[in-house]
């Protein structure tokens, strides 16, 4: 994703960094989780940090909270005596937060048939920690109404990622990193049988970047599932093309008797793509494949989308999907490509600065 500098000098902004200072000099934690808490309560300091240090009173709604810790990863505070809390599971809940895309539950969720496979891939901005939890709720919205059967997102930061654990519970999830900000796979428990994982660095990376593979099965279909965050900004195009090369090339190598899909925020240019040589002839981009249809041509849209709140307008198509069958004819066809997140949260912005996509696929049995 590529970020404009940010502006210096706005007075609320001043006063949240500040706040978000004395919030971790009290709590003894970092500056990702003091302004989740602060953004959750309103920026009140002594409603945050009771809500930090005090653990929800109702035993039926208790959920374990972020404990202060020397590393940056989360973990759970100790459950009461009453035993294990309820996880809640908001993939199967409905959500306040408007999502008028949704037209009926028959059109949206896809009969677990075997027929039918979906997945989402969405940078959630993560690094942004405005709005977050209310960002993150907006996104397993999205979860609910469409059970993906994978998920594969970017930019996920600790606190994000335990919000999904807690919330998302029907799905298991693999991350490429355990701290700063990195990539994950999500798997729903209850159609997708999760195999083994494997991560391939990017030696040169300046970003921490990597390539996250997951192996796994679907309906009786090997399935070789890829995710990664490209390196960032224009000036980083020679090392975002290297790193486009070593994902084509783990596709070529994986098992012929899987289907590999790579799906994530990219950061490419289309002559970046052309410069590498273009895709091999047995990789497609499935925006291409299906007609590049407009409605979901560009991911990163700084005229729809005020996440960022720059005037400058930029249309780019950072996130995509390749796609490679199996060897033994195609058992998984796509079939359709949408956008997501396109609606303002009660919040007033969007659930990240991208857009995330919707693919919906054909399992031919």
């Amino acid at each position: 994703m590529e970020r404009p500098s940010d502006p210096e000098g706005e007075p609320e902004v001043k006063r949240r960094r500040l706040l978000c200072v004395e919030f971790t000099s009290v709590a003894r934690c970092d500056a990702a989780e003091a302004q989740c808490y602060l953004s959750e309560n309103d920026w009140e300091m002594e409603r945050a940090l009771n809500s930090y240090f005090e653990p929800p009173v109702p035993e039926s709604a208790a959920e374990s909270r972020p404990q202060s810790r020397p590393q940056s990863r989360p973990q759970s505070r100790p459950q009461s005596a009453a035993g294990p809390q309820p996880c809640v599971d908001l993939t199967n809940e409905e959500t306040t937060d408007s999502v008028s895309s949704k037209t009926s539950m028959s059109e949206g969720i896809q009969q677990e048939d075997g027929s039918m496979f979906s997945f989402i891939t969405w940078n959630v901005d993560g690094l942004d920690l405005n709005n977050l939890q209310e960002r993150a709720r907006g996104v397993c919205s999205y979860l609910t109404l469409y059970s993906p059967d994978v998920v594969f997102l970017q930019e996920v930061i600790p606190p994000y990622c335990s919000y999904l654990k807690k919330r998302a519970c029907s799905y298991e999830i693999i991350t490429g990193h355990e701290e700063g900000y990195f990539t994950a796979i999500m798997l729903k428990k209850s159609r997708v049988k999760f195999k083994s994982q494997e991560i391939i660095p990017f030696p040169n990376t300046k970003m921490m970047r990597n390539l996250l593979c997951v192996y796994a099965s679907i309906s009786g279909n090997e399935l070789c599932l890829m995710t990664s965050h490209l390196e960032s900004t224009r000036g980083h195009a020679k090392e975002r093309m290297n790193q486009l090369k070593v994902v084509l090339k783990k596709m070529q190598e994986a098992p012929e008797s899987a289907t590999v899909i790579f799906a994530g925020d990219t950061n490419l240019r289309d002559h970046e793509v052309t410069k590498c040589g273009g895709l091999p002839s047995n990789i497609l981009d499935v925006w291409e494949f299906l007609g590049k249809p407009e409605h979901c041509q560009y991911t990163w849209d700084t005229q729809m989308n005020s996440n960022l709140g720059i005037s400058a307008t930029c249309k780019l198509r950072f996130d995509r999907i390749f796609f490679r069958t199996a060897a033994e004819s195609g058992h998984i066809v796509p079939q359709s490509l949408d956008l997501l997140g396109l609606e303002k949260l009660d919040c007033g912005r969007f659930p990240s600065d991208h857009w995330g996509l919707l693919c919906n696929l054909d399992v031919i049995l």
